[in-house]
Parts: C-alpha cells; sequence; structure tokens
C-alpha cells in the first residue's frame, strides 16, 4: 500500500512538534535534533518537518512504498508523467536507507518516489545526488550556510515570475 509523503522545512523544530503533534492527535514517531516524522495511517502519510537549510514552506512531496514492485509501478509512473526523472537509487536520507527517485511536476514542485529498506544513524548527506531540484525552486533559494532539506538533488533557481492569488 502506498502512502502519501509531506516534508516541510520549519524555523523552530520543537514549536513545529507541538503544533503537528496537537493536529495529527499523536507523537512523532522519530524525532532527531533537525527531524521529526509521523507515520500516519488516518489519514495515510509519512508527514516529514526539519530544519535542514530551506526557506520555512513546503520543501517537497514523495510518494512512498512498501515493496521494490510497488516501487518499479511508480516508477513506470514517473516515466509516462515526463520530465526528467532524476533516479537517485540506493541513498542515506532522513534516518533512513532507501531507494528513491525525483520529478518536478508542471508548477515546479519536486516528488520523491521511494522505498525505505532500513534505519540509519545519520540523517545524509546527499552525496550522489545527479541533479538539482527545490519545490517551488523558482520562489526558493538554497541557504548556502546549511546542509540541504531531506537529500532531495537541489535545483538551480529559476527567475520568478509575477503571480496573483
Amino acid at each position: 500500500m502506498k502512502r502519501l509523503h509531506v516534508h516541510v522545512s520549519v524555523d523552530d523544530l520543537s514549536r513545529s512538534i507541538g503544533f503537528y503533534s496537537a493536529l495529527f492527535a499523536s507523537a512523532p514517531s522519530v524525532v532527531k535534533s533537525d527531524y521529526a516524522k509521523w507515520m500516519l495511517d488516518d489519514p495515510r502519510v509519512n508527514f516529514a518537518i526539519s530544519t535542514r537549510g530551506r526557506a520555512p514552506g513546503l520543501d517537497h512531496l514523495g510518494i512512498q512504498v512498501e515493496t521494490g514492485d510497488e516501487l518499479q509501478e511508480v516508477y513506470a509512473r514517473l516515466r509516462q508523467a515526463g520530465g526528467n526523472v532524476v533516479e537517485q537509487g540506493q541513498t542515506t536520507c532522513c534516518y533512513a536507507k532507501s531507494e528513491k527517485s525525483w520529478i518536478d511536476d508542471p508548477a515546479g514542485i519536486a516528488w520523491e518516489t521511494f522505498h525505505t529498506t532500513g534505519e540509519s544513524t545519520d540523517y545524509g548527506d546527499g552525496t550522489g545526488e545527479n541533479g538539482a531540484r527545490v519545490a517551488h525552486g523558482n520562489r526558493q533559494e538554497k541557504q548556502p550556510d546549511k546542509q540541504s532539506a531531506c537529500c532531495a538533488p537541489q535545483s538551480v533557481a529559476k527567475p520568478s515570475s509575477s503571480a496573483c492569488c
């Protein structure tokens, strides 16, 4: 069964843990000094927050799968969707070992597809990233003094266009 993944960058981890714990009526299943994650069944979501160097807000979305077969199914969907698929392969990210790929949607939001295969004692350093990708890359700049949020490939900022809500 697949699970939606949402990763949000935050400024104040402790305050955000309090907020989301109240919102979800559940404590996080993983808490580190720079990261927290809720594995919820209602709604079925892997919701993560971190203070890993991006402007606060949506970092990326994703689809987490439970098996290698499901991962291949989702990879086929990525190829059908079109665009540049960044096949990251085996990596360590967010205190977990995973196989993953990335794609940007037409609005520039990064989507991660992944299968977690184990835990890790460290967050991961992004080694092996093939391309540059950031959720809403045309509106966010990577902060040079901090490591990247999750291990998403970083994108080169695109010129922003005026938009009205």
